[in-house]
């Protein structure tokens, strides 16, 4: 298992695991219906980097990390992960996240910042808090979920 630099042809392979998250509407504050070509704009073109998560081949997971705010606040990054239903439990997500925070601090970022976390996504805030990030906002009813109505967004910070 690998964690490498994305290219751009590997988009074909992220935009199932992309398309199966965001179309769920469970965790991202993605249209449902993002067409392929707004996904890449939005996991390629904007981020500063895309990395993928590979295993013999197979593209498993995602992330792209991009600075958070220009001018005074460049010095904190935001990251977007996504696992493919198939491989999660495995320790991507961990995985990616503790990789996103080397690459950060290497490209000069002080601070990691995730703005809208939905407090449904137990598994993402556990693992964050795990991770040592700390909520340090929270948006009621912010984040309107298929199933379970309006929940709260939470913004979560780490200083690295």
């Amino acid at each position: 298992m690998t964690i490498r630099e994305a290219e751009k042809e590997d988009f074909d392979s992220i935009w199932p695991i992309f398309r199966e998250i965001v179309t769920a509407g469970e965790t991202y504050a993605y249209a449902v219906d993002t067409t392929k070509e707004q996904a890449f704009q939005i996991w390629f073109e904007a981020p500063r980097k895309t990395y993928v998560f590979e295993e013999e081949g197979n593209i498993l997971g995602t992330y792209f990390l991009k600075t958070n705010q220009a001018g005074p606040g460049s010095h904190v990054c935001n990251c977007g992960y996504m696992v493919a239903s198939t491989a999660r439990g495995r320790g991507l997500a961990t995985a990616m996240c503790e990789h996103s925070q080397e690459v950060a601090r290497a490209l000069g970022y002080k601070a990691m910042q995730f703005n809208f976390v939905a407090s449904s996504n137990a598994g993402a805030v556990r693992l964050w808090s795990k991770l040592g990030f700390e909520t340090v906002g929270r948006l009621p009813n912010a984040f309107n979920h298929p199933v379970l109505g309006y929940v709260d967004a939470l913004v979560m910070y780490k200083w690295l």
